[in-house]
């Protein structure tokens, strides 16, 4: 065997073990983790009597607003992030005039993460 593929071969296994190290997450929090973003990128138009609650009926004062969705139905789907429309609307994985926070700088990604994270988790009240 070539030496430097024996190298290869040996390390593998000890990359791997690493990189799924990586991967695990800790549990996303909604008052910890997701409301704060909520609060920063949202909350100025999804309050009562704002632009977004006129246009869509969705509030996000409270993890039971949040969970209520819109007029048109839910935006969280517990468990299935890519189904979630307030993923796909934050990550910008819509057309470009509805994405949100509408008419302003997308979310860093690291926040787009932990919607992502919390969603895949259950979405749960903790």
């Amino acid at each position: 065997m070539n030496k430097n593929l024996s190298r290869f071969a040996v390390g593998l296994p000890l990359i791997l073990v690493a990189l799924t190290g990586c991967n695990r997450s800790s549990e996303v929090s909604f008052a910890k983790d997701v409301q704060p973003v909520l609060k920063k990128h949202c909350v100025e138009c999804h309050l009562p009597n704002g632009q977004g609650h006129a246009a869509s009926g969705f509030l996000v004062e409270s993890y039971d607003t949040l969970m209520k969705g819109t007029k048109f139905g839910p935006v969280v789907v517990p468990g299935d992030a890519l189904s979630s429309s307030l993923y796909r609307l934050v990550a910008g994985e819509v057309d470009e005039s509805i994405r949100m926070p509408h008419g302003k700088d997308p979310l860093p990604a690291a926040e787009i993460a932990v919607v992502e994270a919390w969603i895949t988790q259950g979405a749960k009240n903790n």
